[in-house]
């Protein structure tokens, strides 16, 4: 999931969830089994076409959403052509693309809440063993922190720049450590205070 539901009302914001989500099944399971680069092109001229029927305004955000994608790109293509395998490479990559163009239309068109719904019944059953309300939270606490660890770590990568002239590295990894388990800690007792998670 690279980014939140998209403000700019599309017809796809007005489908059900559970349809959306299980189009992106169904699709990434199909791209796995193509192998020809050729359909696997068309597959992307088709999921491209979809994100141009919500509007340049939304085409230009899921495009600025899809941009951290650039260094598998880049190293996946550089692999193939090293290897002299670059059939197999523009296959890779066209998959890769497309199912993530793919599941990050249906994120911008969809409320987490309904995604959330979607995740609950499905985890039905499993209540005899741990309620769905609960996994469908957890699922919601990653996809939030998800973002809130970049820029978190993105702030601890400023602060050692401004101090060393080193670059960072490795060095970050025990500060975001300990930050995101301070962080969970906090959430924790946020849901402690309100009653727990249900």
């Amino acid at each position: 999931m690279l980014t939140l539901t998209s403000p700019v009302e599309t017809w796809a914001h007005r489908l059900p969830a559970g349809g959306k989500l299980a189009v992106v099944a169904v699709g990434t399971t199909a791209l796995f089994l193509v192998g020809s680069p050729w359909l696997l092109g068309g597959a992307l001229a088709g999921t491209a076409l979809l994100y141009l029927t919500g509007g340049v305004a939304f085409s230009g955000s899921a495009l600025r959403q899809l941009w951290p994608l650039w260094p598998f790109v880049l190293i996946v293509g550089l692999w193939h052509i090293w290897t002299a395998e670059v059939a197999q490479g523009a296959a890779i990559l066209l998959r890769m693309v497309s199912a993530v163009a793919l599941a990050n239309f249906v994120t911008m068109t969809t409320r987490l809440s309904d995604m959330l719904g979607v995740f609950e019944r499905i985890a039905k059953p499993l209540s005899p063993i741990l309620p769905p309300r609960r996994l469908a939270l957890a699922f919601a606490l990653v996809i939030r922190f998800i973002p809130v660890m970049l820029d978190r770590m993105g702030l601890i990568r400023q602060s050692w720049t401004a101090r060393s002239p080193r670059a960072p590295r490795w060095r970050i990894m025990v500060p975001a450590t300990l930050a995101a388990l301070d962080d969970a800690d906090r959430v924790a007792e946020a849901l402690r205070a309100r009653g727990g998670a249900g």
